[in-house]
């Protein structure tokens, strides 16, 4: 048995532990809920205004020229219909950076991809509703 005063100061001591557990629970929780909340431009896009039409549209001015007007790719660019395109592979979030930032030359030998000027958030994700729309069509799964 445990002399009485170490029994109290161990006690003491796992109260304490618990309450820095508990003060760390509380600060990764509100670290966590404030990120959710982050207004960034890295953050997930409104669907809102997103249109597969408007998509077609974009895509038959913006990106046809090197991708293809049914998607299939040219001499200048990557066909979507690729399997390296499924979502899986390329996340949403993959051709928004390639749109907004450019790509390097990478999968392909058509060089690196320029960022594509004057495309507003809600055409992008036109786009991108429109891409994924005729990929389903074509039997590539999420």
């Amino acid at each position: 048995m445990l002399p009485r005063r170490r029994a109290r100061r161990d006690g003491v001591r796992v109260a304490g532990l618990a309450r820095a557990a508990a003060v760390t629970a509380a600060v990764v929780a509100a670290v966590a809920a404030a990120s959710c909340a982050s207004s960034s431009p890295e953050a997930a896009p409104t669907t809102t205004g997103v249109s597969q039409q408007r998509g077609a549209e974009v895509y038959a001015a913006k990106c046809a020229q090197c991708h293809g007007t049914e998607l299939q790719g040219t001499d200048s660019g990557p066909s979507h219909l690729s399997a390296v395109y499924q979502p899986s592979h390329h996340s949403d979030e993959s051709f928004r950076r390639a749109v907004r930032q450019g790509s390097p030359q990478h999968h392909w030998r058509f060089g690196p991809m320029p960022p594509i000027e004057d495309v507003s958030g809600s055409d992008l994700e036109s786009v991108i509703a429109f891409v994924r729309a005729q990929q389903r069509e074509r039997g590539f799964s999420n």
